[in-house]
């Protein structure tokens, strides 16, 4: 089931792409996009189309990435923390792979001067 959905979340992914790609370009940055008759749609219905094709295809997405996410929780697989020991919190490493600190070396003694 997972499969199925990852393979229809990456087929979304990429039509998104595709179609966001194929948008004019409202900014004119660098006098590039948008300008011109030799745009690729002309017409304002093909824009209000990509406009409400990228609309649903975004809620696909969000659609199927919340399956995938709910899918991913309900699996009992092996965790990734399996076979790691708490944290004690008392210094002591427990069986954890935390290595102990050495202790301080104690400051030298400063003669008195009597």
């Amino acid at each position: 089931m997972t499969t199925i959905v990852l393979v229809i979340h990456l087929l979304i992914a990429l039509a998104l792409v595709g179609v966001v790609l194929l948008q004019r370009s409202e900014g004119g940055a660098l006098g590039i996009g948008g300008g011109g008759g030799g745009s690729l749609f002309s017409s304002r219905g093909a824009a209000n189309m990509l406009t409400r094709t990228t609309a649903m295809l975004a809620v696909a997405f969000f659609i199927t990435s919340i399956t995938l996410t709910l899918l991913a929780r309900n699996q009992h697989g092996p965790s990734a923390f399996e076979g790691v020991a708490p944290a004690t919190g008392s210094g002591e490493t427990g069986g954890s792979a935390v290595p102990k600190l050495p202790e301080r070396p104690a400051l030298p003694q400063v003669p008195s001067s009597n």
